[in-house]
């Protein structure tokens, strides 16, 4: 990833772009409205998004570019929400055919980081409620402070999920459970969204998470590039297929990883009993 991306976050006015080694941290930045999901928010991610798919390498060109970026955090500024929801004020004058544009220009956003070749780790502190569950649930995995709460409170406005939860929190946490907390719109501690799969682990504070999450990048950025690329589109083509079609999609991915010059690095370096320094091609 060049620095253009980089470059061209400083001309966002509600989100924060920042680099923190391999990292790539995006922060949501409307404390004032509990960075709610305002259209110029949706807009600023979607161009971010974009960008970022523009100029990241992927599992199947890998020598397009270089993988400077090994992974996003997703966060929200300040102490007292991740992102609280869509922006209801906006959201009041909204004629249905404007609701939908906004449903889909979020949609597009959430496809986004999903396609992302890297890993992205939602980072929620406080709030995720609404469109910030939904937007938490559109990345690889969530880490969640003591303070976060969770859910799907739409019903309560006469409305549904509009930003990927009908389907997301499903594949989440089973339909059974998605289906009360959609129809109920309940709140959920981050103990409870732990214990039902929803967040992977818990951590004190915002401090802690953070420095969890970025662990993490740098964990996984010691690992082949190419492989992580590979193995998150390998997930992400089975999610919904049968365990045969799955194992068929499986195999091919397994044949392309020994096409590329990670796979010989790291068999090479075992055998040798030595640390492997990937190239990412």
């Amino acid at each position: 990833m060049s620095d253009d991306v980089l470059d061209a976050a400083t001309d966002y006015e509600t989100i924060l772009v920042t680099r923190y080694g391999p990292a790539l941290v995006v922060t949501v930045n409307r404390p004032r409205a509990l960075n709610a999901l305002a259209q110029q928010v949706v807009a600023e991610l979607l161009d971010l998004t974009g960008r970022l798919a523009e100029a990241l390498p992927s599992a199947d060109a890998p020598a397009a570019g270089e993988w400077v970026c090994r992974g996003v955090i997703v966060t929200g500024t300040g102490e007292k929400a991740f992102v609280a929801g869509a922006d209801i004020r906006e959201m009041s004058g909204m004629t249905p055919e404007q609701a939908e544009a906004y449903a889909r220009d979020m949609h597009r956003v959430t496809l986004n980081l999903e396609a992302l070749p890297v890993p992205v780790i939602a980072a929620v502190n406080g709030f995720a409620l609404g469109g910030g569950c939904e937007l938490a649930m559109a990345c690889d995995f969530i880490y969640a402070s003591e303070n976060a709460a969770f859910g799907q409170p739409e019903v309560s406005l006469g409305l549904v999920p509009g930003f990927g939860g009908s389907v997301r929190l499903q594949q989440r946490v089973g339909v059974g459970i998605a289906r009360e907390l959609i129809m109920t719109g309940r709140r959920i501690t981050a103990a409870e969204a732990h214990r039902i799969g929803l967040v992977n682990q818990v951590f004190a504070d915002h401090a802690a998470l953070l420095d969890a999450a970025r662990d993490t990048v740098d964990t996984i950025a010691a690992q082949a590039p190419t492989a992580v690329a590979n193995a998150k589109a390998t997930m992400n083509a089975v999610a919904h297929r049968s365990v045969a079609d799955g194992l068929d999609v499986e195999a091919a991915a397994f044949r392309a990883a020994f096409t590329t010059e990670d796979s010989r690095i790291g068999r090479d370096a075992f055998l040798s009993k030595e640390s492997a320094s990937f190239s990412g091609r």
